[in-house]
């Protein structure tokens, strides 16, 4: 390009900016012209205002962060997708108002579940699933991990062998997945997960299935097909146990929406997480365990109840503790030798100071005969009907004939003490007379845990009260409990 070609183009470049340059002179200068026409009084006006903006600035970019809620069950609420679109129906109605006559119910499972329900909030939320079926084990299992079913179902899930299989969950002798809490409620939400994907997206249907089986329901559909019923969940011929299960869950939902208006206390849930998982690499018995971390050791069963014989054997290499003593069991673990988590398990003595052995021999049966009673049979043996009444778990007075009688003659019991040795002629059972005794009916899912935790005792003087109890409690089984002072 030559140079006066060069020029002519930088001239009229020039040129046009010094244009561009003019008409913006001019726009601004008309616009200071037609604001002179503002009337003073609104000038003045306006810069009051600015001058309050400048005291207290308004930053609309950034946004208050919404508080997170305290308790766990407002949590729950705030994820319910369910009740959209369900208006008044009388089956939910007649399964809430079971509900509303019966709040221990309710409010039994809550306890129980306590230790879980965290957990599976969080892990629905992270799938995006409807809340409410954190609710569900209420109605499968009543939040009881070691619930089992005429069917064969178990846990909280409530997963019969096959099912259970099909999703993982492995069952042995020493472990049962359906009783794992992390691993039943994986296989739970995956099944859960494929209904709901095999039947379109509709969650009744979904829960239905999970009820009756993914076969029973697709029949049902396909029936009212053939007819030109409707397919919805509320039209489908299911059987009777499926028909109540959906609104059940339904109407448990509206309780706890709403718990104090149908007469139920749901206590609070602190909306963190109750266990933590420790990882371990070697076979522990759980009573070692929980005696190295200060953990109750029913407790510690609770949050890992697939250990059926309280042994970390044939299961994952971690266990479930509460959160507060994950860091010392974890700190105590690296410095233990494995034979020191292993014990070799003894029945613990029934009297504090007995020898165990002392203690068998003073145990007798006696068999009920024809025209025997509890008042002739205690007075004739030295014992009270109270006594007998408990040894047994009797509720009433009436026996059977041929019924076996278990009679402890504390006369025989030997204390391990010399101060104590002076009463040989007394009772030396540990009976704390100077505390107010009273009798427990054990209700469906109760456990020695549960029921020390709710008089706030030690567990193991509710064992001692109570030496025959065991440790699967049994619904209408009496316990004796010493109230504290």
């Amino acid at each position: 390009m030559s140079s006066s070609i060069r020029k002519s183009i930088n001239s009229d470049a020039l040129t046009r900016l010094a244009q561009a340059i003019a008409v913006a002179v001019s726009a601004t200068l008309a616009g200071c012209q037609s604001t002179s026409h503002v009337p003073q009084t609104d000038t003045s006006h306006t810069q009051n205002f600015n001058a309050r903006i400048k005291q207290k600035p308004i930053w609309l970019n950034e946004k208050p962060s919404p508080q997170l809620p305290q308790d766990v069950w407002e949590r729950m609420r705030e994820g319910f997708q369910l009740q959209e679109g369900i208006g008044v129906n009388p089956r939910i109605e007649q399964q809430r108002l079971w509900f509303a006559s019966n709040p221990s119910f309710l409010e039994n499972a809550s306890e129980r579940g306590s230790l879980y329900i965290h957990y599976i909030v969080e892990r629905l939320e992270e799938r995006n699933m409807p809340l409410e079926l954190a609710l569900l084990p209420v109605i499968e299992s009543a939040y009881n991990p070691l619930a089992y079913s005429r069917a064969d179902a178990v846990g909280l899930w409530q997963f019969i062998p096959s099912t259970g299989r099909s999703f993982n969950l492995r069952q042995t002798r020493f472990y049962d997945g359906r009783r794992d809490i992390t691993a039943s409620t994986t296989a739970a939400m995956d099944y859960l997960t494929r209904l709901h994907d095999m039947f379109n997206g509709d969650w009744l249907l979904a829960l239905a299935a999970y009820n009756a089986g993914e076969g029973t329901v697709s029949r049902a559909i396909e029936r009212n097909e053939k007819l030109g019923l409707p397919t919805d969940y509320w039209n489908l011929p299911l059987p009777s146990e499926t028909q109540a299960y959906v609104p059940k869950l339904l109407a448990l939902s509206q309780v706890v929406m709403a718990p104090e208006a149908y007469g139920v206390n749901l206590n609070p849930i602190a909306n963190e997480p109750y266990f933590q998982v420790v990882e371990i690499n070697q076979r522990m018995d759980l009573s070692k365990v929980a005696a190295v971390a200060n953990i109750d050791e029913d407790e510690l069963f609770q949050l890992n109840p697939a250990f059926k014989q309280r042994t970390t054997i044939d299961g994952p290499q971690h266990l479930l503790v509460p959160t507060s003593k994950a860091q010392l069991l974890s700190a105590s673990l690296s410095t233990m030798k494995p034979e020191e988590l292993i014990s070799q398990r003894s029945l613990k003595p029934v009297f504090e100071g007995a020898d165990s052995r002392e203690m068998a021999q003073a145990k007798r049966n006696y068999r009920v005969k024809r025209g025997d009673n509890l008042s002739q049979i205690a007075k004739a043996n030295k014992v009270g009907v109270k006594d007998l009444q408990r040894w047994n778990n009797l509720t009433g007075k009436k026996l059977k004939v041929g019924q076996t009688l278990v009679m402890q003659d504390t006369r025989k019991a030997k204390t391990g003490t010399k101060t104590n040795a002076k009463t040989s002629g007394k009772k030396t059972l540990v009976a704390s007379t100077d505390k107010k005794s009273t009798q427990y009916k054990v209700k469906q899912g109760d456990s020695l845990y549960m029921v020390a935790k709710r008089f706030n005792v030690e567990m193991q003087h509710l064992k001692r009260w109570n030496p025959r109890a065991g440790q699967a409690l049994k619904p209408g089984q009496m316990l004796t409990v010493y109230l504290p002072h």
